[in-house]
């Protein structure tokens, strides 16, 4: 009995994931119809600035989700990810865009996000364990954030998107395996602070920064007990849906432009 409940403690129930996957794909979906299949002037432009912002910060947290608590190897999810990335990319660099700088889609930031969380966990265990100094994990921080920074310049939601991932699965892991004193829920509820902070840069107005630390808020809440009261997804997601979607939902929008004269 007490083996069962320390896995249960280890590993949160993760119903809610089903419903985010359905939600981040209807809003990432409408966001891109709305940017790109949609005339200029239609009456549904308001939903890039708020649902639209929905997207990416549920994406993360999922990714980061999964990295920290349902998978044994989080580089191999990580790669999964760069490979729908690399499906994704050709269509993806069709899209109109204000600026011809190559970029690199979400899927990149998401898999490169996911492999610094899961690297610096794995330094910070060590050092837990007496095998790796202060000055040595302080210096790996500090070289891995200059190199994240150099990436973000390449990647959908810069830097920003790329730090979202490993604040993410701290927080996730502070608020999930807190204590009942405190100091716990003190350092609980700080760890969710950069987090806040990260989501807060990755969008200008205020109507699409508010829908962004929505989204975080909501996520960290789960983190922090709340995923115990989510009920299993109604229809779960097909995964070869939900593996080809993002590459696909692009293609079929570059062939929509194609033969309307929009590319």
């Amino acid at each position: 009995m007490h083996r069962e409940q320390a896995i249960q403690q280890e590993r949160p129930i993760s119903h809610w994931t089903g419903w985010g996957q359905w939600l981040a794909l209807l809003t990432m979906t409408i966001d891109h119809l709305s940017r790109h299949v949609l005339p200029a002037d239609h009456a549904l432009e308001w939903t890039q600035v708020t649902l639209g912002r929905i997207a990416f910060p549920l994406f993360a947290a999922m990714v980061a989700w999964h990295g920290l608590f349902n998978t044994r190897d989080p580089m191999r999810y990580a790669r999964r990810i760069l490979i729908i990335g690399l499906a994704a990319q050709l269509p993806f660099m069709l899209m109109p865009r204000a600026s011809d700088t190559l970029l690199l889609n979400v899927c990149f930031t998401l898999s490169l996000g996911l492999m610094w969380g899961a690297w610096l966990r794995s330094l910070l265990a060590r050092y837990r364990e007496g095998q790796l100094a202060s000055s040595t994990l302080l210096l790996a921080v500090a070289g891995s954030t200059l190199v994240m920074f150099l990436a973000g310049q390449w990647v959908e939601y810069g830097l920003y998107g790329l730090m979202l991932i490993p604040l993410m699965m701290l927080a996730l892991h502070q608020l999930h395996s807190a204590a009942g004193d405190t100091t716990s829920r003190a350092l609980a509820l700080l760890s969710a602070l950069p987090v806040l902070f990260a989501a807060g840069q990755l969008n200008v107005s205020d109507a699409a920064k508010g829908f962004t630390l929505a989204t975080c808020v909501v996520v960290l809440l789960l983190a922090a007990g709340a995923a115990r009261r989510v009920p299993p997804v109604t229809w779960v997601m097909p995964r070869r849906l939900w593996l080809s979607w993002y590459p696909g939902h692009f293609a079929l929008i570059a062939l929509w432009l194609w033969s309307t004269g929009g590319l």
